[in-house]
Order: C-alpha cells, then sequence, then structure tokens
C-alpha cells in the first residue's frame, strides 16, 4: 500500500485522483487546498489530514518523513501556473510525483524538472489519459500500420461550455492558465502528436479569452482545431441533463467516436505509474511547445488552411 499526498483537494479534477488513490489500493495521508469547502474527501478518505495553508502541510510532510512515514507519491491537481513549484516540492519531500495537465506553462521548464527528479532520484508522472482512450488507441494503431508517407486530415473540434466564474477565476488569466488552448487543449494536442508525429508549422488563426482556432502541419497530418468555452458555439443545445461539450476528432472525413469512455481514466493512468510504466516530461514536452507558440503567436485571422468554424470571428 503506498501513501499518497494530494495538491488542489478542492477543484474539478481532484475525485478522479481520489478515486484512483483509492481503486488502486493505496491510501491519501494529507491533502491540501487552500479553500476548505472539501467533503469530497469523505467518501475517499476520513482519516486524511487536510491544510488550508501549504506551510502547514509542509512541515507535516516532513515531520513524517523524519518518523520514516513519508509519502510515497504527491499528486498535484493546483492550479497550472503552480504545477512546477509543486512538482519540485514533491521532489524535494522524497517522493515520487503526479501531475495533471500541463507539467509546466513553458517548454523551458521541462528539462529543469527533469534534471531535478533525476538529482533527487525520484521520477515525475504526467497524466495524459487519451492515450489511454481505446478508440485513441485503436486509431494510433490503425495509422502506424498505414505507409509511413501516408498524410491524413485532421479535424479537431472541442466545446465546453463555461460560464462567467470562468475568467473571474485562475483559469481566465492567461499567466495563470496559459489561456484555452493550454487549458483545455493540451491533451489534444498531446494525443494528435504522439499518433502523428511533431509539428513542422503551427499557426494560430484566432486567440481570444474563450476561443482559439489554427492550423498544425504535423509529420503525418494536416490538423485543423477549434477550441471553445462559449456555449453558442455548440452544434445543437444539449439535451436536458446532458454536458454542454461536444468533441469530434475527424481523420480524412471519418469520425472517430469518443465521446464516452473516460471514466476510469485516471484509475488506469495510476495502474500504469504504480507499475513503472508511467508517461515522464519528455512525453509531454511537443504539447507544451506547441500550447506555448499558440500563446505567444500573433493571430493572422482566418486563411484557407482555417478551421470552418473560425471562418465567422
Amino acid at each position: 500500500m503506498k501513501r499518497f499526498a494530494l495538491i488542489g483537494a478542492g477543484g474539478y479534477i481532484a475525485p478522479r485522483h481520489l478515486k484512483a488513490i483509492r481503486d488502486t489500493g493505496n491510501v491519501l495521508v494529507a491533502a491540501l487546498d487552500k479553500h476548505d469547502s472539501v467533503g469530497v474527501l469523505d467518501s475517499y478518505s476520513t482519516d486524511a489530514r487536510f491544510f488550508t495553508e501549504f506551510e502547514r502541510f509542509d512541515r507535516h510532510l516532513e515531520k513524517l518523513r523524519h518518523k520514516g512515514e513519508g509519502v510515497d507519491y504527491v499528486s498535484i491537481c493546483s492550479p497550472n501556473y503552480l504545477h512546477d513549484a509543486h512538482v519540485r516540492f514533491g521532489l524535494r519531500i522524497g517522493a515520487d510525483v503526479i501531475c495533471e495537465k500541463p507539467l509546466t506553462l513553458n517548454p523551458w521548464n521541462i528539462e529543469d524538472l527533469s534534471m531535478t527528479a533525476r538529482e533527487m532520484g525520484h521520477k515525475i508522472n504526467t497524466i495524459l489519459q487519451l492515450r489511454l482512450h481505446p478508440s485513441i488507441v485503436e486509431l494510433k494503431r490503425r495509422v502506424d500500420a498505414m505507409p509511413p508517407e501516408k498524410t491524413f486530415d485532421i479535424d479537431l473540434t472541442y466545446i465546453t461550455s463555461r460560464g462567467r466564474w470562468y475568467l473571474v477565476s485562475w483559469k481566465g488569466d492567461v499567466h495563470k492558465s496559459g489561456g484555452v488552448a493550454t487549458n483545455i487543449g493540451v491533451h489534444f494536442f498531446d494525443m494528435l502528436t504522439w499518433i502523428f508525429g511533431p509539428p513542422t508549422q503551427n499557426v494560430v488563426h484566432l486567440h481570444e479569452d474563450t476561443r482559439a482556432a489554427g492550423f498544425l502541419q504535423l509529420a503525418r497530418a494536416r490538423v485543423r482545431w477549434f477550441l471553445s468555452l462559449e456555449r453558442s458555439d455548440l452544434p445543437k443545445e444539449p439535451e436536458p441533463d446532458k454536458p454542454a461539450t461536444y468533441r469530434s476528432i475527424t481523420v480524412d472525413g471519418e469520425e472517430i467516436e469518443f465521446s464516452g469512455g473516460f471514466t476510469d481514466l485516471h484509475t488506469q493512468s495510476y495502474q500504469r505509474i504504480l507499475a513503472g510504466e508511467g508517461f515522464t516530461p519528455a512525453d509531454v514536452l511537443p504539447s507544451i511547445q506547441i500550447v506555448s507558440d499558440i500563446r505567444n503567436a500573433t493571430p493572422t485571422g482566418p486563411q484557407d488552411n482555417a478551421h470552418p468554424w473560425a471562418k465567422k470571428y
């Protein structure tokens, strides 16, 4: 049984990590969040110590470490801009780290983190759950079986509507979240580069607080992409009690169905990590570079290679 600490217990993604810790037969020892509305913890552990101040959380874990009862893993679900510092904290207290996306906001921090992990003798694991999705795994198998000179035409469309709270929160601050392409798009860019190879061209057509679109030339694909947080961009009004979300990936005009199958991907990710098969900082570097370039690019406006939905803005 491994001992876990969790940073960011009150956020959207934390329950998936809590479930993964429990379902892999491990135990949550301590959790941190600056907000105290974390009753969700009771569904997974009533024994875990909880802290709202980082300094006390740090001191508690150090005391456990000196008693020979330190944690084996620190799971990080904090805001994006804090990931780098929290990864370093986990390594410093002698734990391996499991970090939500994005591992860092800037690509130049990846090698520094990797060097720190090597010096500390511990591992940094990242959550790249789309690489475990059955439909995506099958797509990679099909692409790998095609002649290497084959180039595919991809349309990626992802709308996940958010209310007005979004722009008021840290997610609406590009310096903290990395912007919409980083916050909701980095997993998709990782998946695309994993299957179709590294980018050779990255053009941004649209980049707003709640929308972004562009074109990526990958080694084996031409990708038109469109990301949005606006409900008005949904192709149709969702059914009652259904998520206001639309995901679509077409490959040479064929729709890849992956709307479901996400429930247990974090648990599968933890199973791989515990088996020593987690995804590394090197694995995430291409997608971090892509979203960093998007964030720092000057939008050109829609071009001939723009996603069709981008052309109305």
